[in-house]
């Protein structure tokens, strides 16, 4: 069972606003992992994991606004 309660006193929360059918996306992955993690355990997994793959991952972000509006 997952623990709850406080954070550790090492993170910040950040809020974020995603679209919909990313929501959705991200749950397609969730439920694909054995141990279908919370969504924001899933979102935290995919961070790390575009921070691990370093320039390439930077470089395939781009600078274009997901939510549709002009930068």
């Amino acid at each position: 069972m997952p623990r709850t309660g406080r954070p550790k006193k090492d993170t910040e929360p950040v809020n974020v606003r995603l679209p919909v059918v990313t929501l959705e996306q991200i749950d397609e992955l969730r439920r694909a992992a054995p141990d279908l993690p919370s969504r924001p355990e899933a979102i935290r997994r995919l961070v790390v994991k575009a921070l691990e793959a370093g320039e390439d991952a930077t470089a395939k972000m781009g600078g274009e606004p997901t939510d549709g509006s002009a930068a």
